[in-house]
């Protein structure tokens, strides 16, 4: 098996390589400014090479398989299909998608799954919602199905355990679910001011799915990307008002790395009773005590507290003392058994990751500290966001004791045109998602907004940002492949 650290994935040779070298990965090479764009835009060329894809978004060989066994048994001549984990989420999927698509589809049982069949109008709602709502079918399933081997039961329960000494869950009611983004659905569906009727309220610019979900699952949400000034006190009164169903926000936020004044938002939110959701994703439970502020805490078990980048989950934990607690807990014990339970083949594989979860992250929080610092003093550099550098006070009344700033961080160059060519040079492995063993480099707006580039450079994220996920290789190994490359610019 291929050492990322030692041997980076960053040459067009290595174009729809999986990263990490594992038939389960999250990850996949882009190793060039013109693949991301060619993959961006579908282009045959760069899709044939594509062995695999973060599961969401691409379709592993597997689930490609279940998906045309599915559609050879049970749809007809025009008809396509989705199959999800259990007959809650495809009831789910059947009402939202007849809503969007405008059209009537059908469901059924599956060999132990289920199926959505649906027109070839309705197709695109379809894929919407198995990539929004994050209750998919893991490749690991979808293996077992093939290979007649699909098991029952579930060792959530043993996750919980093993992360209760991180995340706070002493002080709180965790839930495991298939997808982090499984787990930040289930939580907006869990919000009494949902049922009324309300919006929900996103502060500051936050990962793309997130704010999508809030659009396509609620009614509406009011956005403030840069959560400062007049627009966040304005904000600040409207939540004290109960103007919203929840208040979404990250801790700190991805791609730019804000935290907002989160002691603020929490007293606005307790004088009105609104829900405050915090995810910590970016930095992590081990860095972040986001649940000190928040009603409810939703993470990407996939990302540092996996730390290999081989296998999906999400989790929402729940304040013990909150307001919302009965409710918030009663609605996602249910999703996170019904809807999108976290699979047990997955589970077992997480298990085994998260015993290397403390180390890995204290060393990528040194190496995110020294490579902020480093490129925040490089000529080439226009600016970096780091929770080192971005409102750091901010983030430190959140940070956990004992806790770092966290791997990730962002850049842009002074000459932005330079950056392909940046991007090409740089000799480290190179692809979505963040939180691996080794680092790994994006292009970040090209691949979350490629279709909304001018909206996203509106809303302060440049097309050009590169974002950096930093791993566990020798600070002075990643220092020299930066210099090598910034020399292009």
């Amino acid at each position: 098996m291929r050492d990322l650290s030692a041997e980076p994935a960053w040459q067009d040779e290595d174009l729809g390589q999986p990263l990490p070298d594992s038939p389960h990965a999250c990850s996949v090479c882009l190793p060039t400014w013109s693949a991301v764009v060619g993959y961006e835009e579908g282009l045959d060329k760069i899709r044939h090479r594509m062995r695999t894809g973060y599961p969401r978004f691409f379709r592993h060989s597997a689930v490609e398989r279940l998906f045309a066994l599915a559609k050879a048994e049970v749809a007809g001549e025009g008809e396509e299909v989705i199959v999800l984990p259990t007959r809650a989420a495809v009831q789910r999927a059947h009402r939202w998608v007849e809503l969007q698509a405008e059209t009537a589809v059908r469901s059924t049982s599956f060999h132990g799954l289920h199926v959505l069949v649906v027109p070839a109008k309705a197709k695109t709602a379809a894929d919407d919602y198995w990539r929004l709502s994050g209750e998919i079918v893991s490749s690991r399933q979808a293996q077992d199905f093939s290979d007649g081997n699909l098991r029952e039961g579930s060792k959530s329960h043993l996750i919980v355990r093993s992360l209760a000494k991180f995340n706070g869950a002493a002080a709180g009611d965790p839930f495991v679910f298939a997808s982090g983004m499984a787990a930040v659905t289930a939580v907006l569906r869990a919000l009494p001011g949902l049922r009324e009727g309300k919006k929900t309220l996103q502060l500051e610019f936050p990962y793309v799915d997130c704010l999508k979900v809030q659009k396509m699952f609620g009614h509406g949400v009011v956005y403030l990307y840069e959560a400062t000034g007049e627009s966040f006190d304005e904000a600040l009164q409207r939540i004290r008002q109960g103007e919203f169903a929840g208040v979404f926000t990250e801790a700190p936020s991805n791609p730019l790395l804000r935290t907002v004044d989160l002691q603020r938002v929490a007293d606005a939110c307790a004088e009105s009773a609104t829900p405050l959701v915090i995810d910590d994703s970016a930095s992590g439970p081990m860095n972040v005590e986001a649940l000190r502020f928040a009603d409810v805490v939703t993470s990407s078990l996939t990302k540092w507290i996996s730390g290999e980048g081989d296998v999906m989950a999400g989790m929402a934990t729940v304040r013990a003392d909150s307001p919302v607690a009965n409710a918030l807990c009663e609605s996602l014990a249910a999703d996170s058994v019904e809807c999108a339970p976290l699979y047990i083949a997955d589970a077992e594989v997480l298990l085994s990751n998260l015993k290397g979860y403390p180390q890995r992250m204290k060393t990528a929080n040194a190496n995110g500290v020294a490579l902020a610092s480093w490129l925040a003093d490089h000529p080439a550099v226009e600016q970096v966001w780091h929770p080192s550098l971005t409102t750091a006070e901010n983030y430190r009344a959140a940070m956990r004791k004992g806790g770092g700033f966290g791997g990730l961080l962002s850049f842009v160059l002074k000459a932005e045109k330079k950056t392909p060519k940046v991007y090409d040079a740089l000799r480290l492995s190179k692809g979505p998602s963040f939180g691996t063993p080794f680092t790994l480099v994006c292009p970040y707006t090209m691949l979350a907004h490629y279709h909304e580039l001018e909206w996203a450079e509106g809303c302060g994220v440049s097309p050009n940002l590169l974002r950096v996920s930093c791993g566990a290789e020798p600070f002075e190994a990643l220092r020299a492949a930066f210099e090598e490359a910034l020399a292009h610019a």
